[in-house]
């Protein structure tokens, strides 16, 4: 009996996900134009999160071993839709796409949602190995997981670390992608140019990452780890006014018992500081080439992003298939997927399409 009726809830709860998202992507339709080749699109919308009437949860997660990992995971849509993959960054989690996911779950994709290595319930598999935060590890770690859902291509979309990490799937395993949504561009490093030195004012946007370099900084992440993500979240989005609640439901992530260690590893790797793992080598000097990517992409940057980010014009020849670049107004900040979900699931839509 209580078997029943907790299946029922849970079907109740995806109906509702599905049906207010339904609705919300017939509006969508009409909010986005000039969708041109090439050109810049425009997209007003208020970065208050479009949330009325959907649960501020994604319901049960479900586990899967993949690579080095057992993959927490939130899945939407029907099982046999063409599968979109979503990449959470720093300090955030799998709620970035609260309100996103539901809408392409309308539109009968399989959205599925992971907690990046380090967050959430996303465990390691063996205490031995390296807690490593590099970048080809993390992109790694989505190949594994679409091998194990047995999927074969998939669009992949994010933004911060989730948006890195779709550049490097997209760069170096174009067959397994089929279209990008990057937020902020090309956003693939390497550690050279880590170690060029940037103007001072361009210095000061990263003065996390310098101190993360330090023990004093591992040890006070490690004791303030939420008062940093809540600083980093004002800083980096100024105008979104999000309330405790949506954040706290993001900050539990944190408590990841590898939380820290991943962080700290990747801005110190970033700065040539820590060492990553002899098997991705050869991944990092593809990647330190700057490689073109090939596959169709839309790329987004919000008006009222607070984070560091590249100018469009920077990075727009990285993109040799059909491209475009959409700037997102309304006050919107780094985390665009949550303050502007509309947007960003008709840019997933759209780049479908090209």
């Amino acid at each position: 009996m209580n078997k029943i009726e907790n299946s029922e809830k849970i079907d109740q709860r995806r109906r509702l996900l599905v049906g207010a998202a339904a609705m919300a992507v017939a509006a969508v339709e009409l909010a986005v134009n000039a969708r041109a080749e090439g050109t810049a699109a425009v997209t007003t919308q208020t970065n208050a999160p479009t949330s009325g009437g959907v649960p501020n949860s994604f319901g049960p997660l479900k586990q899967i071993n993949a690579g080095v990992l057992n993959v927490g995971y939130a899945e939407l849509g029907p099982a046999d839709g063409a599968p979109v993959i979503l990449l959470h960054g720093w300090p955030y989690d799998i709620h970035t796409y609260i309100d996103v996911a539901p809408l392409l779950a309308a539109r009968g994709y399989r959205v599925i949602v992971p907690y990046l290595r380090g967050y959430g319930s996303t465990l390691f598999r063996s205490d031995e190995t390296m807690r490593n935060g590099q970048q080809s590890a993390v992109a790694a770690d989505t190949i594994a997981l679409m091998d194990a859902l047995g999927i074969e291509r998939a669009t992949v979309a994010g933004c911060d670390w989730g948006a890195r990490t779709a550049n490097i799937v997209a760069a170096l395993w174009p067959e397994r992608c089929k279209a990008m949504v990057s937020v902020s561009g090309y956003l693939i490093g390497n550690q050279k140019l880590g170690m060029v030195p940037l103007p001072p004012k361009a210095e000061l946007q990263w003065w996390y990452q310098y101190y993360f370099a330090t023990d004093r900084g591992r040890a006070g992440y490690e004791k303030y780890r939420r008062d940093f993500a809540r600083l980093i979240w004002q800083l980096a989005s100024p105008k979104w006014g999000f309330d405790d609640a949506t954040f706290e439901r993001s900050a539990a992530a944190f408590d990841n018992p590898d939380h820290v260690a991943i962080v700290i590893h990747n801005y110190r790797w970033r700065l040539g500081l820590a060492e990553g793992e002899l098997e991705f080598k050869d991944l990092e000097r593809r990647l330190a080439q700057s490689p073109i990517i090939t596959v169709p992409t839309i790329t987004l940057e919000g008006d009222a992003n607070g984070a560091p980010h590249p100018e469009p014009s920077a990075y727009a020849k990285k993109f040799s298939g059909k491209y475009q670049h959409r700037l997102i107004e309304g006050n919107i900040g780094h985390n665009l997927p949550q303050e502007a979900p509309q947007a960003f699931a008709q840019a997933v839509i759209d780049v479908e399409g090209f």
